[in-house]
């Protein structure tokens, strides 16, 4: 690997991508260090060191920023306002008519629903940065720590329209750099921002656990969550690598004096069809009762029964409502991200068919049956990603935010291969050993 490294390195094109790729990370960290006006640096920094940089209730937002929501910089919001939108626009496309069609367009109906994307979370980023400001203005952004009210100094309106436009222009620019990758660098720009943003709080959080450790200065919980996360780095990459290969056969035509078609191929359904989707979706959704909660101030009881039950992530119930949420939200997902009857049609229209089904509407039966039965065990195994390293080192002091559970971990080891797969094809076309063998 380290030999294919260095060839890479060798090739000028793919030297000069790599090199880029690299100089958009640094300005992207950079950025996420540089205080937004108006907010006093040496208060916050007292604030984290007390409550800790892994707020439960800010946690997801946190994380997908690399750690600049609660140190209240310049791209603070992250890539969270852009992927809402993603996410967003694409329900929307399977609801409202003129997206849809605008999909079925090509290049130039793709290149609208970005157009819209990028609207759609510059509003989301003026939305989120006002919220993040109220919060950081009354406090509640540190629960417990004795000046998280002085975090801004000056509530004057002036003050508060420069910090929400400037976290807005930070996220404008996280989002440039994010398509300068996708053009002129490596990988997926916006998914190698997410997979720095995670990364960069993993060594982190690792020494966290053994600071909080009890057993040989910590040293034995350090050694079970490494052994632990190896344990679901190779469960991830098993079942993110493994899929459901469909056989379509294509039948021979005829056109003029050349025969076309009469080739093999088939269709790859993915044992995790909804990816890292559903597993946010229900952390948003959970998210929702502890904000309104810690928004209101109320001390009723349902307000109290929700802060017992719903804001430290660790009781069973908050443990069985996000399981069964996440398994509802692969099977919805996985619904409208993948038509059968549309895939079924396609397939009769060029004159494919899998082998002893019928074209039509058997096949889209056949399709929606296999993707059903693929779908369980993708939702069970997203659930047991998110819950089972909560629920297992609890008793070691591991947090809500453990680096190796939940989302972080599809995200690095998903990120992580797509990477590789696209420096590998590139050092193939130069007839270049790649990195996997």
């Amino acid at each position: 690997m380290l030999t294919a490294f260095a060839r890479a390195f060798k090739t000028p094109d793919l030297r000069k991508k790599l090199l880029f790729t690299l100089g958009i990370i640094v300005l992207f960290r950079l950025g996420s260090h540089v205080p937004v006006p108006g907010v006093s640096y040496k208060n916050v920094q007292i604030c984290v060191e007390q409550a800790g940089s892994s707020n439960g209730l800010f946690g997801l937002v946190n994380m997908f920023s690399g750690g600049a929501l609660l140190q209240i910089t310049i791209f603070a919001l992250g890539i969270m306002p852009y992927i809402t939108a993603s996410i967003i626009l694409q329900l929307l496309t399977v609801v409202i008519p003129k997206l849809e069609t605008l999909k079925k367009e090509g290049q130039s109906g793709t290149a609208k629903i970005t157009q819209y994307t990028r609207y759609l979370t510059v509003a989301l980023a003026i939305l989120q940065g006002t919220g993040l400001v109220a919060t950081a203005r009354t406090g509640a952004l540190f629960q417990g720590c004795q000046v998280a009210s002085q975090i801004v100094p000056d509530r004057s309106i002036f003050t508060t329209v420069v910090m929400v436009v400037t976290m807005t222009a930070g996220t404008c620019v996280v989002m440039w750099l994010g398509e300068l990758i996708t053009d002129r660098g490596i990988g997926n720009g916006m998914s190698i921002l997410m997979f720095i943003s995670i990364a960069a709080g993993f060594i982190g959080a690792l020494w966290q656990i053994k600071l909080q450790g009890k057993i040989a200065d910590g040293w034995v919980e350090f050694g079970v969550v490494m052994l632990v996360g190896l344990a679901m780095v190779g469960l991830v990459v098993f079942v993110e690598q493994a899929q459901r290969r469909i056989p379509v056969q294509y039948a021979k035509r005829m056109i003029g004096r050349r025969a076309y078609g009469g080739t093999s191929t088939y269709i790859p359904l993915k044992v995790n069809q909804a990816g890292i989707i559903p597993v946010i979706f229900a952390s948003s959704l959970l998210y929702i009762p502890a904000l309104v909660v810690q928004f209101s101030g109320s001390t009723a009881g349902w307000a109290t029964w929700i802060q017992k039950h719903f804001v430290k992530g660790d009781h069973p119930y908050y443990i069985a409502v996000y399981f069964l949420l996440i398994v509802f939200f692969a099977f919805f997902y996985v619904a409208i991200s993948f038509n059968p009857e549309e895939v079924a049609d396609n397939m009769k229209k060029y004159g494919g068919f899998i082998p002893g089904i019928r074209a039509g509407r058997p096949t889209a039966e056949y399709l929606s049956y296999v993707l059903n039965r693929i779908t369980w065990p993708g939702s069970l195994y997203l659930g047991l990603i998110a819950l089972v390293p909560t629920m297992a080192l609890a008793g070691f002091g591991a947090n809500q935010n453990f680096p190796f559970g939940g989302t972080s971990i599809l995200i690095i080891v998903g990120v992580g291969l797509e990477t590789v797969k696209q420096i590998e094809s590139q050092l193939q076309q130069r007839n270049y050993e790649g990195f996997l063998r």
